[in-house]
């Protein structure tokens, strides 16, 4: 079962302080509701700080690579940028692998699930499909099906899958490749993830192209 997708603002009033009067969920008021409303838009609002800090710690995982997680997460972003791409394709290279971390066999699933109440719908898929389709680089060499993507094929945006990771992410592990500062993509992470969350306009069908 998914959450609930009710568009949500973050909140901009005064902090709200105090706790709720129930210890089971079944026996909350209106009133408590509200204040844990408060509360949890008040946390979302800090979502893309939060999400920038945890880049900034992907320094020493994943070892075996000439660069760090961090390193091919900027280089893929600055690819997309160099190319000209919108910044929700800009954010969703950014952020493709964040889920490393802490879902390394689900990873891409992580990361779409984190961006799909900010981005416009084709973004979501192609992160949480980029790990199949990057496979086809590699599987083979481990015993695995190279063409596994293949199952996608009609699918509307695979080829924009396709693209992402030819593009901007199987080709993102070089240390010779000039990659921008991190905080030069907060403003970019701030726009995406300052949006109303769940907004039918924002998660709706937006331009089928990496690149306009």
């Amino acid at each position: 079962m998914t959450e609930p997708t009710i568009a949500r603002r973050a909140y901009d009033g005064d902090r709200p302080d105090g706790v709720v009067s129930f210890r089971e969920m079944q026996h909350g008021t209106a009133d408590d509701y509200a204040l844990l409303d408060r509360y949890e838009r008040l946390h979302a609002g800090g979502l893309a700080d939060r999400l920038l800090d945890t880049l900034a710690r992907l320094t020493d995982s994943l070892g075996g690579y000439q660069i760090s997680r961090l390193e091919h997460s900027l280089q893929s972003a600055t690819r997309a940028r160099l190319d000209g791409a919108g910044v929700d394709w800009v954010v969703a290279a950014l952020l493709h692998d964040i889920g490393d971390e802490l879902a390394p066999y689900n990873h891409s699933e992580f990361a779409a699930s984190i961006l799909q109440p900010y981005v416009p719908a084709e973004v979501h898929w192609v992160v949480q499909h980029h790990g199949v389709f990057q496979s086809y680089y590699y599987a083979h060499h481990l015993g695995g099906d190279r063409h596994a993507r293949d199952r996608f094929a009609d699918h509307r945006w695979a080829p924009l899958c396709v693209q992402f990771c030819a593009d901007w992410d199987q080709n993102s592990f070089d240390p010779d490749f000039p990659i921008h500062e991190l905080s030069s993509f907060a403003d970019d992470v701030r726009e995406v993830f300052g949006r109303v969350a769940w907004a039918p306009e924002v998660v709706a069908v937006g331009s089928e192209r990496l690149v306009a």
